[in-house]
């Protein structure tokens, strides 16, 4: 809100809400910049109040919020996952006209594109990904990414003949062990289930179609790895996988930062995750998943878009993204990309990826509540699939 200072000076309070604490610091040293701009150009003190939950309670958080009109004014989402229903509620500002909208790269528009053709969002991450590997402990072992799951147990037999744990293992919180969904099922749409997540979204399927390709696999990784998997955070697993304990871990190189921090030397490997024979089914997944929204209800819309499009300034940019290690999504970006990020694309490349599906997040959420579960012991398969196929019905009934 506005309040006139001393010699014209505006005070501005900004409000801005992004679930990604491991980042704390960047964002901090790039708003600074951002609010030294406005007070030397436009005479605005801006103070600029950065939020930072954990991702596994930001969305009901944010929701609760934007519902009672005490939301942000910038606010971080899932693209493919939250901006649909967010954008369907009303609560996001349409950003088509601004300057940063001209400067996305082709490949990363439509993640950000509403149905009716509008620019809703800002991209900050796109992703490509699987799961994470140690390259070097790959190389002395002789060993290449597994295309198949036959192939993945002949590497994790060899691994384990050298004693090495195969998979780290960190399931404390959910959003973790939910990351076999979206894999398992862009595995399956991609090559014999191509009209899943339509039928889901009219309650005519079952995820008792994708049990095997979604449990196969997490079994195999769960008997292979590191114990006492949910009492390890995300912060501990990366912490484990940097000091080279284990030689794989499902997770995203949205990590590689913090792994990065604690052992800079460490040789980060992408990978595909096999599910079943079919290597057709062993894909990269593409998405972009954290963006910036501005809320159509802020008193401050003129200035949030400004950040917004300051995020993607022509000059400053660079070594945000670079800093946080984040692949490029504009055209001014020109920093070299990471190795990993080359590894994957070469999979893209060979038609071995497929788009992010578009899973509710409160279905991922329960895929997370109930997989935690389900690895310790508490519930079953046929537990997991009936608490998914509930919240996706849930969902369709609060969203038709």
């Amino acid at each position: 809100t506005y309040s006139q200072g001393g010699d014209g000076v505006k005070n501005v309070t900004l409000k801005m809400f992004v679930a990604q604490p491991r980042f704390k610091e960047q964002y901090d040293s790039y708003i600074a910049k951002f609010v030294a701009k406005q007070k030397a150009e436009n005479n605005v003190n801006v103070d600029v109040q950065l939020e930072m939950p954990t991702a596994d309670n930001a969305a009901q958080i944010l929701k609760t919020r934007l519902a009672s009109n005490d939301g942000p004014d910038i606010f971080a989402l899932h693209a493919v996952n939250e901006s649909p229903s967010f954008y369907k509620a009303g609560y996001l500002e349409d950003l088509s006209d601004q300057p940063f909208a001209s400067k996305l790269l082709d490949n990363v528009k439509p993640s950000v594109t509403s149905v009716d053709g509008k620019i809703i969002a800002l991209p900050l991450e796109t992703l490509s990904w699987g799961y994470l590997y140690n390259k070097t402990i790959f190389e002395e072992q002789g060993l290449t990414p597994p295309q198949t799951l036959s192939e993945m147990k002949e590497v994790i037999a060899k691994l384990k003949a050298s004693n090495i744990t195969p998979f780290e293992l960190s399931y404390k919180e959910a959003w973790v062990p939910q990351l076999i969904l979206p894999l398992a099922v862009g595995g399956m749409v991609k090559t014999e289930n191509p009209d899943f997540v339509d039928r889901m979204g009219k309650d005519e399927g079952s995820f008792a179609e994708m049990k095997t390709a979604i449990f196969d696999v997490f079994d195999l990784i769960n008997a292979n790895g590191t114990a006492k998997a949910t009492e390890a955070s995300a912060d501990d697993g990366a912490a484990s996988f940097a000091a080279g304990k284990t030689a794989m871990w499902l997770q995203g190189p949205w990590y590689a930062e913090t792994i990065l921090k604690s052992n800079p030397d460490l040789q980060i490997g992408v990978a595909p995750l096999p599910l079943n024979d079919n290597p057709d089914a062993t894909l990269i997944n593409l998405s972009a998943s954290t963006s910036l929204a501005v809320s159509s209800a802020s008193k401050n819309k003129e200035l949030a878009k400004e950040f917004l499009n300051f995020m993607l300034d022509d000059k400053e940019s660079n070594s945000f993204f670079e800093s946080v290690k984040f692949n490029p999504v504009a055209t001014i970006h020109t920093y070299k990309n990471f190795p990993w990020v080359d590894e994957a694309t070469a999979y893209v490349k060979e038609g071995k990826s497929v788009q992010d599906p578009t899973i509710p997040q409160a279905v991922k959420d329960e895929a997370g509540k109930a997989l935690q579960s389900y690895y310790a012991g508490q519930i079953n398969q046929d537990d997991v699939i009936s608490a998914l196929d509930k919240a996706w019905k849930s969902f369709n009934k609060v969203n038709r």
